[in-house]
């Protein structure tokens, strides 16, 4: 009998301890499970190739970073991780720089995947760096044109820091070939000024073709990037505007470049798509003389190039604007081409906004000039009046603004102003 019972308490002891092991075993086998998900997750997270919706992260966002004139953020956007980018650009080194603006410093990166990347890590300082990102972010991901600049991804709007990730364009800006650091190459002949011209308007007027409308709001030399066979990649979308339907202007404190700004808008504080088309119209300036927008080395009445611009062309000395090395005096073609392109401009650097042309005008007669087959419109009598109205216009409001000291400062208490 003792035997027995011996027997039969060592089984049950040995079922305790079947059970006991097996609950630890489950408990254990779970814990692992949840383990595997964990690091998978994160794993997922950090891959620079995931995409997100950022519509949620927007409507997160307290309402006093929300910019009134964005629309809602409905398109897919690959986010990076910090540590990849800084990995990218090797600890955002200055050997890597690629050049600062008014929002950022760009560094050239290289992917783990193997694509050379350019890397805009935004200011710290900027007080609204997260609309200028999240706007930039909204409005690039829903552009495709072959002279636009492609976003392909950014980091969290949550990131330690604040990074836009774009193609990289390897050949410098139109500003640097035209009177900076790569102007020595004379690169730039006539006729790759011309595609350069007609490239950039075909990029402006398929902004302001979409809808709802995108106002740049930054047109320059400095944002117009070049890549090996000189073909434009317009770039900088961070002022850049979506348009409400229907409206026929915003109000909006001025921002922008000093030299290229819409003396209306300056004035005004309305923005609409003509205030691009006047920054074009220094643009082509630029194209014609290879001067910059602004120097305070040249003569008072000079230092604003649309100013020289306008007084030339009036004074018919296109001559003393032209770049000599366009060979203007010696080659007749050359010539009327570039007095054909300087009357574009002082159409597009009329203070009248209705009396610029649209940017899609523009680019037909650039076109047409370039074919050869652009015929000026005579000049009737019926013409003289509208001609005297703009010099008088011209008198009593500022070209571009040379700086921005001072005077950008909205009282405006309209619903669509911002900054």
């Amino acid at each position: 009998m003792n035997k027995k019972n011996a027997a039969g308490k060592s089984h049950t002891k040995w079922k305790i301890l079947a059970g006991v092991g097996a609950g630890v075993g489950g408990f254990i086998a779970v814990g692992l499970l949840c383990l595997l998900i964990l690091y998978k997750h994160r794993k997922r997270k950090q891959h620079s190739t995931s995409s997100i919706l950022l519509g949620p992260t927007a409507s997160s966002e307290p309402s006093s970073y929300r910019d009134p004139e964005l629309g809602s953020l409905q398109y897919q956007t690959p986010i990076f991780s910090y540590e990849e980018l800084e990995e990218a650009t090797n600890g955002f080194s200055a050997s890597r720089e690629l050049g600062a603006g008014g929002f950022g410093t760009v560094y050239q990166g290289k992917l783990r995947d193997g694509r050379v990347v350019a890397v805009k890590r935004l200011y710290k300082h900027n007080w609204n760096r997260v609309e200028q990102f999240m706007n930039e972010v909204e409005i690039l991901s829903r552009l495709r044109h072959q002279n636009l600049v492609s976003l392909y991804g950014c980091t969290s709007r949550h990131s330690r820091e604040l990074l836009l990730v774009y193609e990289y364009v390897p050949n410098g800006t139109v500003a640097d070939h035209l009177h900076g650091p790569r102007a020595h190459n004379r690169a730039l002949t006539w006729p790759v000024r011309m595609s350069i011209a007609i490239e950039t308007a075909d990029a402006l007027a398929y902004l302001h073709a979409v809808e709802p409308q995108i106002i740049h709001r930054d047109v320059k030399t400095s944002n117009i990037l070049l890549d090996r066979g000189f073909h434009v990649k317009v770039a900088d979308f961070g002022l850049s505007r979506l348009f409400p339907l229907d409206a026929t202007h915003v109000s909006t404190a001025p921002q922008g470049s000093p030299g290229y700004v819409d003396p209306f808008y300056y004035e005004c504080y309305q923005l609409t798509d003509r205030s691009d088309v006047y920054s074009f119209g220094v643009v082509l300036a630029e194209l014609i003389s290879s001067k910059p927008a602004v120097d305070t080395n040249r003569t008072p009445g000079e230092i604003n190039l649309a100013n020289m611009a306008i007084s030339m062309i009036q004074n018919c000395h296109l001559e003393q604007l032209v770049d000599p090395s366009l060979g203007y005096q010696s080659d007749w073609e050359m010539k009327t081409m570039i007095t054909l392109v300087a009357e574009l401009a002082f159409r597009c650097l009329q203070l009248d906004t209705e009396m610029r042309p649209s940017i899609k005008e523009v680019l037909d007669v650039l076109r047409d000039i370039e074919s050869g087959e652009y015929k000026p419109k005579k000049v009737v009598e019926a013409d003289v009046p509208v001609r005297e109205e703009a010099t008088l216009l011209r008198n009593n409001l500022p070209f571009s603004p040379d700086s921005v000291t001072g005077r950008w400062e909205s009282s405006s208490t309209t619903p669509h102003t911002s900054e």
